[in-house]
């Protein structure tokens, strides 16, 4: 490896690890010790690695390094979410949540510096695309987030689940993503449950078959509305990807995984999409499927277009649902006071970044 552009060990999962020091003639092995290290442990300085040669340790200090995101900025909501800006490069940020509730401490990561799909809803697509995170920008939020909470094997752990549901659409990302996930997943890393870890679609029909083959975890699909119309509206990529075409990718994926269930996603646009015959017609859409509805109450923000349904339109959607047998909950707006609510990642990074290039130029 060239010392003049050393590899950022965090973009490697253990299979790539592995390959890494089998090529510089290492024993694979290293590959289960640097991850317990760096995932672990929280440690980037090689020169602590205790465990590897005195040889190795100065070999990697010249050609290797372990680069994660910065935090830029950090925001404590008055219900306990935790909001950070985190720095990826010289021009782009992006945001990360925690989420506590009880024992369970759920951290939203994002896969890309803002999104292509301009779902209509979301504050997040009127930033637009900047690019795709590599591994180690996705899986260093997980990181960062860890030593910021004081996760740590004896202490115990704070990030219980993962949600891929940040800025982004995954599954447009999969080449970094997926190993980002394999690291959630590595017992020698994270050590989460494949339930544990989830990853949301707006609806890309052939990620959700790679995904089944390469890292079946648990899925969520943004779906928002029970007719291609509407949804062509609210979720453009459902011109590519109509509804039924979607729903046959979601059953594959169950006939490949057949012990889980797929979550739906549904915001609750007052006037839009919250009918009680709406309610009816996704009873029908779901048929036979494992399911697991979230009804999503519309967080606003700037310039959005659409208004939060009342809470008894959401209440009456609610009740249709579970009548049919559908397992549906209502979910908690957290963090909405420091704009860390669902489809409300993109204020600060825009800020940031348009300030961060007055700066530089």
């Amino acid at each position: 490896m060239n010392a003049a552009t050393p590899v950022n060990l965090l973009d490697l999962d253990e299979a790539a690890l592995r390959r890494y020091f089998e090529s510089v003639g290492e024993r694979s092995f290293r590959a289960r010790q640097i991850i317990k290290w760096v995932h672990q442990q929280g440690v980037t300085d090689f020169a602590a690695m205790t465990n590897l040669s005195r040889d190795l340790r100065e070999r990697l200090q010249n050609e290797a390094l372990i680069r994660t995101p910065q935090v830029e900025a950090e925001h404590v909501s008055q219900d306990g979410t935790r909001k950070w800006l985190m720095r990826v490069d010289s021009g782009n940020c992006v945001e990360t949540v925690f989420i506590p509730e009880g024992e369970r401490g759920t951290l939203c990561v994002s896969s890309q510096v803002g999104c292509p799909l301009d779902c209509a809803f979301c504050a997040t697509a009127k930033q637009g695309f900047s690019r795709n995170l590599a591994v180690g920008e996705i899986i260093g939020q997980v990181w960062q987030a860890a030593r910021r909470l004081g996760q740590h094997p004896k202490t115990g752990r704070h990030i219980t689940n993962v949600v891929m549901m940040g800025m982004g659409e995954p599954l447009l990302n999969m080449d970094n993503v997926v190993p980002a996930m394999q690291l959630m997943l590595d017992d020698n890393a994270y050590n989460l449950g494949r339930k544990r870890v989830t990853l949301s679609t707006a609806g890309v029909v052939p990620g959700i078959d790679r995904l089944a083959r390469q890292c079946p975890v648990s899925l969520a699909i943004s779906l928002h509305a029970t007719n291609d119309d509407l949804r062509n509206e609210l979720v453009p990529i459902n011109r590519k990807y109509p509804i039924a075409e979607l729903l046959d990718a979601c059953r594959r994926y169950i006939d490949a995984n057949p012990h889980g269930e797929i979550t739906f996603e549904y915001v609750m646009l007052r006037g839009v999409n919250d009918s009680v015959a709406e309610a009816r017609a996704m009873v029908r859409l779901l048929q036979g499927l494992p399911a697991k509805i979230n009804l999503i109450p519309f967080n606003p923000f700037a310039g959005a277009g659409y208004e939060r349904s009342h809470d008894d339109a959401i209440d009456a959607f609610r009740e249709r649902l579970q009548r049919s047998g559908l397992v549906t909950i209502t979910r908690k707006t957290r963090g909405d006071d420091i704009a860390a609510a669902c489809g409300q990642l993109v204020g600060e990074v825009q800020a940031r970044a348009r300030r961060h290039r007055r700066d530089v130029h």
